[in-house]
């Protein structure tokens, strides 16, 4: 299973959501503006991983709880994002729930309030 591929398919799921490369890596944003996740292969060290989006206090939960599985990105760290690491055992109900998580933190309230009714039928 390509993680890359997995990760793709996590993020084309949630509602209006679009892929193109963002600073040489593939990159998922909604409604084609506001990123939610991108790649981090191997751009700033040598590690297969992502960034992103993150509510309040989770990157920190997480980066403290697992640093080798989670870490604070560079440039968007700051602001809350959270890294995961694809290199290691990863476990995909996890990530799906991240990702999601960051579609929450970007995404417009009236799509939000459409995943929760999709996720409700």
């Amino acid at each position: 299973m390509d993680p890359v591929d997995t990760l793709r398919r996590l993020c084309l799921a949630l509602p209006e959501t679009t892929e193109r490369p963002s600073h040489g890596e593939p990159t998922w944003f909604v409604r084609d503006r506001k990123t939610f996740v991108t790649l981090a292969n191997h751009h700033h060290d040598d590690r297969l991983g992502f960034w992103c989006a993150a509510p309040p206090g989770v990157q920190e939960a997480l980066v403290a709880a697992h640093p080798n599985r989670y870490f604070r990105p560079p440039y968007v760290g700051h602001r809350g994002w959270l890294g995961v690491y694809l290199d290691v055992p990863v476990d995909w109900t996890e990530i799906a729930e991240l990702v999601e998580d960051a579609y929450r933190t970007v995404a417009p309230k009236r799509l939000v309030a459409m995943l929760e009714s999709t996720v409700d039928d």
